[in-house]
């Protein structure tokens, strides 16, 4: 049985059943973090996706979270899906893979195409479309660039969608083979500042609706879209020979339990140096104005996306989410580390623009390239003394986890920065409502939560 075949047998079959406990915790997790996520994102320049797909208008199918109104199912995963990435908050995974912000959006839209489902079968379609995604997602050095939300996440919301549509087998592989022409995606958007990043995961989420319809009307997709001389495998794999991994223990070993969640608002690889320069600060006891020099050294892949200059260009947010040394000064100078920090004014502050230029210097270093998330820093005190720390893994990681009450914690923060006096109260209920959702009727139930 071909890699296409399996995958598709698998996201067909698979029942709520087939979790085990830490998987569905995961995924309320997921929830949390997307609906944390997408409440914030809801206070910046994203909700003009939402005004340019009001504009275009069409059949009222889905719903804009927290913004308000119906528009067709895939304008409503896009947008959805958009503004849930805006602030780069959700969950994602090394080598940067951002699912969550995708299939959720993806798998409401389509519950609401068929008037609502179970909690159990939207926590199913979120776990098999994850799942999928982990299976086919390939390390730094094949991607080379391409951005692996782009390239893997797409079929994680074809799956979603073909599972809560109730797709057999063949129209499941179908709408995945649909969806393989939608899989590709730079990295450059990020560091050119621009919106590139929540833009494409809303295409993502759009495509899953998208294909999934096209699936219901007969039309057909790539058959070899896995193994083929020009599928998945040869164009973003590298020709891997060996690919029994994809399917190992499928359905018996959950690889969505390794998805990361972020305790900084920034870019996952600047997760571990602003959690090592907090730390060096607390252990050694100096602040920003005993700093002569930093020198922060990162694996080259890293450094490509997060280790070039600081500037501020045209979307200034992006610009610091991605940039470590504005990441490592804005904790020096402002700890904690807040949503708020990546505003344009706390960005534009000549403080930290002048501390990033003369004070930080970054590195990429092959030596530091432990783990995708790796960084030391050597900070030179004035006067003479001298700090060195390195970190590997960061928090948010399974092996570093946040606990309950920081995720909690996270959620209620990103409601405070959404400045929407309507959501205050309805934190708990939110909270509530997805970690009880496998005993709910339709868990399309949770929509209203989220609306004037």
């Amino acid at each position: 049985m071909s890699l296409e075949q399996r995958l598709a047998e698998f996201i067909q079959r698979v029942s709520y059943d087939d979790l085990d406990e830490e998987t569905i915790k995961t995924v309320k997790r997921q929830l949390a973090a997307f609906f944390g996520a997408l409440i914030a994102g809801s206070s910046t320049n994203a909700t003009a996706v939402a005004e340019y797909t009001k504009e275009v208008g069409g059949k009222p199918e889905a719903t804009v979270f927290v913004i308000g109104g119906r528009i067709p199912a895939h304008q409503a995963a896009f947008t959805n899906a958009a503004i849930g990435r805006a602030l780069d908050i959700d969950d994602h995974i090394s080598p940067g893979a951002h699912i969550g912000s995708a299939v959720i959006p993806a798998a409401f839209a389509v519950a609401e195409l068929i008037c609502g489902c179970s909690g159990k079968d939207l926590i199913t379609a979120i776990a098999a479309g994850t799942e999928v995604s982990l299976r086919l997602l390939l390390d730094e050095n094949d991607y080379a660039g391409f951005d692996p939300t782009g390239v893997s996440a797409v079929f994680a919301t074809a799956a979603a969608t073909s599972k809560i549509l109730g797709f057999d087998e063949f129209m499941t592989r179908n709408t995945l083979g649909l969806i393989s022409d939608r899989s590709g995606a730079s990295y450059q958007h990020y560091i050119d500042g621009v919106m590139g990043g929540p833009l494409m995961e809303g295409w993502v989420a759009q495509a899953g609706v998208d294909c999934a319809r096209l699936t219901q009307k007969g039309l057909t997709g790539t058959v070899n879209f896995l193994e083929g001389v020009y599928g998945y495998f040869h164009l973003f794999g590298r020709d891997k020979e060996d690919l029994s991994y994809v399917t190992a223990d499928l359905g018996n070993k959950w690889h969505l339990r390794n998805l990361n969640f972020k305790k900084y608002p920034s870019c996952g690889m600047t997760q571990g140096s602003t959690e090592l320069i907090l730390k060096m600060m607390e252990k050694y006891s100096f602040t920003a104005d005993d700093v002569e020099r930093i020198k922060i050294r990162i694996p080259p892949y890293a450094f490509k996306l997060v280790g070039h200059p600081f500037k501020v260009g045209d979307n200034p947010r992006v610009d610091a989410q991605f940039n470590v040394a504005y990441c490592v000064a804005n904790a020096l100078i402002r700890a904690p580390v807040i949503l708020s920090h990546f505003d344009a004014e706390f960005i534009s502050d000549l403080r930290i623009s002048q501390f990033v230029h003369n004070n930080i210097e970054v590195v990429s270093d092959v030596s530091v390239d432990r783990t995708h998330y790796s960084s030391d820093i050597h900070v030179q005190i004035k006067g003479g003394n001298e700090y060195h720390g390195q970190i590997d893994i960061p928090p948010g990681t399974p092996a570093n986890p946040m606990s309950d009450e920081e995720h909690r914690r996270r959620f209620f923060d990103c409601v405070e920065y959404s400045g929407k006096s309507w959501l205050k109260g309805r934190e708990e209920e939110i909270l509530d409502c997805i970690e009880t959702l496998e005993t709910k009727d339709d868990a399309c139930g949770i929509i209203p939560l989220f609306q004037p």
